[in-house]
Order: structure tokens, then C-alpha cells, then sequence
């Protein structure tokens, strides 16, 4: 019914940027809040951001605050994290996530859809 294909990930200098997108299949997308996790080798799956259904509201990781910016294209049926002033730290597999029904943005166990992860590593 849903599905989540990331796409965008890949190598970057810290101090860089990235652009990671996320295309849904299965309608109508504006049912659903939109939200990225990431995974870091040996570390537990962490929010990063989220978006209401219209994207009117956004809520943030305080680990990503001022760098990074949720956005979604409902026409086109698909979320984005802009990732500015990359730090090593940042580096993980980045997950999209969706849900239809939601009281809080950042708790992962409300989130029923999830993408297969794009890799973001950024280099020293």
C-alpha cells in the first residue's frame, strides 16, 4: 500500500552539504506525516525530523536544529532533508518513515512505513 524509496545519500566533506529525498507510492500521501531517522553503526535508530501532513509543522532533533530542514512536495509525493554544515557525526544510514496516525512526531514506534535507508557518510 505504502512504499518508501530514499534516495540522495552518499560521501561528503564535513562543513558540506546533501540533499536526501524520499519518493512514496500509494495515495493519497497527504494522509500520512513524513519523518527521518538514522542508524550509526553500533547506536540505536534516532529521529532527526518530522513533518505534519501539509508540512506546516516541523519539529527537529536539538542534534540537527539549524542545519538540517524537512520539507514535503504532497504533489509530488515526497519528503526532503536539506543537510547544510555536515558533521562527522552525522554520518548514518538515513531512514524515511511514515505514519497515518500520530500524537508526537518524534516517537519511532508510531511510525508504520519505513524505506530501506540511503547512506550518508561525512569525512573528516
Amino acid at each position: 500500500q505504502v512504499q518508501l524509496v530514499e534516495s540522495g545519500g552518499g560521501l561528503v566533506q564535513a562543513g558540506g552539504s546533501l540533499r536526501l529525498s524520499c519518493a512514496a507510492s500509494g495515495r493519497p500521501f497527504i494522509n500520512y506525516a513524513m519523518a527521518w531517522f538514522r542508524q550509526a553503526p553500533g547506536k540505536e535508530r534516532e529521529f532527526v525530523a518530522g513533518a505534519s501532513r501539509r508540512g506546516w509543522t516541523t519539529y527537529y532533533a536539538d542534534s540537527v536544529k539549524g542545519r538540517f530542514t524537512i520539507s514535503r512536495d504532497n504533489a509530488k509525493s515526497t519528503v526532503y532533508l536539506q543537510m547544510d554544515s555536515l558533521k562527522p557525526e552525522d554520518t548514518a544510514v538515513y531512514y524515511c518513515a511514515g505514519t497515518s496516525s500520530y500524537s508526537d512526531l518524534s516517537i519511532i514506534s508510531q511510525y508504520d512505513y519505513w524505506g530501506q535507508g540511503t547512506q550518508v557518510t561525512v569525512s573528516s
